[in-house]
């Protein structure tokens, strides 16, 4: 008899996957396409707490994948007073350690629990604003999209940010200030990078790219009174690697977050003062990082003051989310292919089949394309770095 934990590597399984997150996904952009056309001219207030509900609905399959799909867990260390502020208090820019395949889901694994999940939002390449579902509900969320172009890039993030700090309810915006994930490659060059201009070397991380954060400033200050700093690690010993494939394959993965919260007006208005604040943020994340690789923790080592560790409870609302849109989604799929067999309608059905081969194949793509080694070349190179310095 077939077990549990052989049933979700079946091929099967992960297209019934696909088909739930794909066949949402396009209902979900429908909805919001209509939304956006016909309530946000007349009420935007309205129209951003339905978004909130949409993108939850979308975002909280992937919880629902890392946590009741893959038994995976995160555990947050949180000084139990600024964990108030961190539970849908107010808007705050998340800067978070960009090392790891999922380090953006476990970033959602923590706002899931504190109700943020559906207005979790980031600075993110325009190109990925063309993708469907995830990159159209990226859209209508009015996310950062950037060109990476300093002179067009600049009047993006002021008129942007001062639309996502409108919002009625909290919101969590992230900037990765590292540009690109961690690579050996990559960090060959961050360090190279350091050392001609005189900077601290990082052992774990790349060297932060400050004029993304230096220039959001301005817009936050009287709109986002708090910066929280979150550092991501797992066990180098860990028997499962952090990784989509490694979750939808059905094993678990224990990640561990540091999160505390940095006043807004704690940072000097100064541009260059403010990009020297955030790289003695990433050198504080580096120290973090490297006390839990050579000591276990956080602490031991790194000179910051130790804090209680949670681990978070699963919420009901993703494992309920996900199986209503599996039931439609996939009742609608062998709806149409049971009565185009037994109408003989041979070119419905070559369609149907169609479509759910691209939905796998799709869904195959996309976690390619969030492996490490697909990562953006952003960054990579020293010549780079000095355009975003």
């Amino acid at each position: 008899m077939t077990s549990l934990a052989e049933l979700k590597k079946l091929t099967i399984v992960h297209l019934g996957i696909a088909v739930t997150f794909f066949i949402s996904g396009l209902v979900i952009n429908l909805v919001q396409l209509i939304l956006y056309i016909a309530l946000k001219p007349f009420n935007v207030a309205l129209f951003r707490h339905i978004m909130y509900y949409l993108c939850y609905s979308l975002y909280s399959q992937l919880i629902f994948i890392a946590e009741w799909y893959s038994n995976s867990t995160l555990h947050l260390y949180i000084d139990p007073e600024e964990l108030e502020k961190f539970c849908g208090e107010e808007h705050a820019m998340i800067i978070q350690n960009h090392s790891y395949e999922i380090d953006w889901l476990c970033g959602w694994m923590f706002a899931d629990k504190v109700k943020c999940l559906g207005n979790c939002k980031a600075y993110a390449k325009k190109a990925i604003s063309y993708v469907p579902v995830m990159g159209w509900a990226w859209k209508f969320a009015e996310f950062v999209f950037l060109e990476r172009s300093y002179d067009k890039d600049i009047e993006i993030i002021s008129r942007q940010l001062k639309e996502v700090f409108a919002y009625p309810d909290p919101v969590w915006l992230l900037l990765n200030a590292e540009g690109t994930r961690f690579t050996p490659k990559k960090h060959e060059a961050s360090v190279k990078f350091a050392e001609e201009r005189g900077l601290p070397v990082l052992k774990h991380h790349l060297i932060p790219r400050t004029k993304g954060f230096t220039t959001s400033l301005p817009s936050m200050r009287g709109r986002c009174p708090a910066i929280y700093s979150t550092t991501l690690a797992f066990r180098k010993e860990a028997k499962n690697a952090p990784t989509i494939s490694t979750l939808l394959n059905g094993y678990s993965v224990e990640g561990h977050l540091h999160a505390r919260r940095i006043p807004v007006e704690s940072v000097p208005e100064n541009e260059k003062e403010a990009a020297e604040w955030l790289h003695n943020l990433y050198r504080e994340k580096d120290r973090l990082v490297d006390s839990f690789h050579t000591t276990g923790n956080f602490f031991d080592a790194s000179g910051l003051k130790e804090v209680p560790v949670t681990v978070l409870k699963y919420r009901p609302c993703s494992l309920i989310n996900f199986a209503l849109w599996a039931v439609f989604s996939i009742s609608l799929v062998l709806y149409y292919l049971i009565s185009s067999l037994l109408s003989q309608n041979w070119i419905g059905l070559s369609i149907a089949v169609g479509i759910l081969v691209a939905f796998y194949i799709l869904m195959v793509k996309s976690i390619n394309m969030s492996k490490i080694s697909k990562a953006s070349s952003y960054g990579s190179e020293s010549k780079a770095d000095a355009k975003t310095k």
